[in-house]
């Protein structure tokens, strides 16, 4: 938790099914006091249009992600304006911690939204996209794209259509939402 606003980006219970895991908090949120606050995020869409939510939540709604089998956290803890302002050593500092809490938490799946943080975690550039070949923190490993709304790579359907193949690979066998 930060202790000059009281923001605390982690959305997190033990044994969840995945484990949204986002580079680090944006100033937006941190002001406004929730994830993905800004208007122009598609994390909220995405995941109900990918069937992780059988309804569309809002910012307002994050603790309710718990009720479907979902969490929410940051790599490194520090907010920024923009990602990109989050250095590769913060990362590899931040891993340690990061990677207890996530062995602590031990969810079915840990799913980095963008492949900065990841990358930065295991020190390659050679990440790709979706299931990833190795666990982390024992868990079963994604990358998948992020759902900021200056992420122009990657359309509203694009998002949809990667965040649903890691829902549908869950889902054999899988926990109940």
């Amino acid at each position: 938790m930060d202790v000059v606003t009281g923001y605390d980006p982690d959305i997190l219970a033990r044994g969840l099914n995945v484990i949204f895991c986002g580079i680090n908090p944006a100033a937006s949120a941190v002001a406004a006091g929730r994830n993905f606050s800004d208007p122009r995020n598609r994390f909220w869409q995405a995941i109900h249009l990918a069937g992780f939510t059988d309804v569309r939540l809002q910012p307002e709604d994050e603790r309710r992600l718990l009720e479907f089998g979902c969490g929410v956290t940051a790599v490194v803890r520090r907010p920024t304006r923009r990602a990109d302002e989050v250095l590769p050593e913060e990362f590899k500092k931040a891993r340690p911690d990061f990677e207890a809490k996530m062995r602590r938490y031990a969810p079915r799946s840990i799913a980095f939204l963008g492949k900065r943080a990841y990358s930065a975690i295991l020190g390659s550039a050679g990440v790709g996209w979706g299931q990833q070949p190795t666990e982390f923190a024992g868990a079963m490993t994604w990358v998948l794209p992020n759902p900021s709304g200056l992420n122009r790579g990657y359309t509203l359907n694009g998002l949809i259509s990667a965040y649903s193949a890691s829902r549908r690979r869950l889902c054999e066998p899988m926990r109940p939402w």
